[in-house]
């Protein structure tokens, strides 16, 4: 599929990623980004040797700004539902990719872009990042899901704060109230990403596969079936040969060789 606003490419063999291209509206996303983006997801998750998916934004100044507000302008209660409602789709369907999905973020990442990076399972930021979720100073509230995944990664006070002042953080104090994992200097932002990229596919696919799955599944149960289901998947994934192949090559003492099988 050839996109405009997005560039999809393998970087390295099961590591690929995308970049929002539209560095001219600082990456904003309007409703044909968002296509393109649920179509790119899904021709990632066709794909049965990806591994691993990053996620930026073109240029030196924006991750994704936010929506695109010369779109929102015009909207009225019919279609601002409609496009909230094709934001979270797409974005719930970066959540649920069998592989992990770590969002690279180059500046700014406002409103829809902070709701964005929050979808993916963890995020890099470079120095010059920004976070906020200002929807409140244009008379809204966080539409793609910032108003629960936020407090999800940073506790409800906090969230709150962000959410009713509209405050936005730079990249330390996000790394410091656990919206995002590693602050790196911009010229090093997709080393980085590649860096963790590489040592997650090396491990096993599967393994790596179901560990994400019940992350994200054991936060909707209490404690003592979260840790059944674990126990569970643990059992399935011992009958498989890359659990095999694990073990012995530990043993051997030598780099083990998984085959996602």
């Amino acid at each position: 599929m050839t996109y405009e606003n997005l560039i999809l490419e393998q970087v390295e063999h099961g590591i690929h990623r995308f970049t929002v291209n539209r560095p001219r509206a600082l990456n904003a996303l309007n409703p044909e980004t968002l296509a393109e983006l649920g179509a790119a997801v899904a021709e990632v998750a066709a794909d049965p040797q990806a591994r691993v998916l990053l996620l930026t934004g073109a240029g030196d100044k924006a991750f994704v700004a936010g929506a695109d507000i010369s779109r929102l302008a015009d909207m009225g209660p019919v279609e601002g539902q409609r496009f909230c409602e094709t934001a979270l789709k797409v974005f719930r369907a970066i959540e649920l990719l069998p592989i992990p999905v770590i969002a690279l973020v180059n500046g700014y990442a406002l409103g829809g872009g902070c709701e964005l990076a929050m979808a993916c399972d963890f995020i890099i930021a470079s120095e010059n990042a920004v976070f906020g979720q200002p929807e409140v100073n244009l008379g809204i509230n966080a539409g793609f899901g910032g108003t629960q995944r936020l407090p999800r990664r940073v506790g409800a006070g906090m969230a709150l704060e962000l959410l009713l002042t509209g405050r936005q953080v730079k990249a330390e104090e996000a790394l410091r109230i656990g919206l995002v994992n590693h602050v790196v200097p911009r010229d090093q932002l997709m080393a980085k990403g590649l860096e963790i990229a590489r040592l997650i596919a090396a491990k096993a696919p599967l393994a790596v596969r179901y560990t994400k799955q019940l992350v994200q599944r054991g936060q909707d149960l209490d404690l003592e079936n979260a840790c059944a289901l674990e126990s569970q998947v643990f059992g399935l994934l011992c009958a498989t040969e890359d659990k095999r192949e694990g073990v012995r090559a530990f043993l051997e003492k030598r780099p083990a060789r998984f085959q996602g099988r």
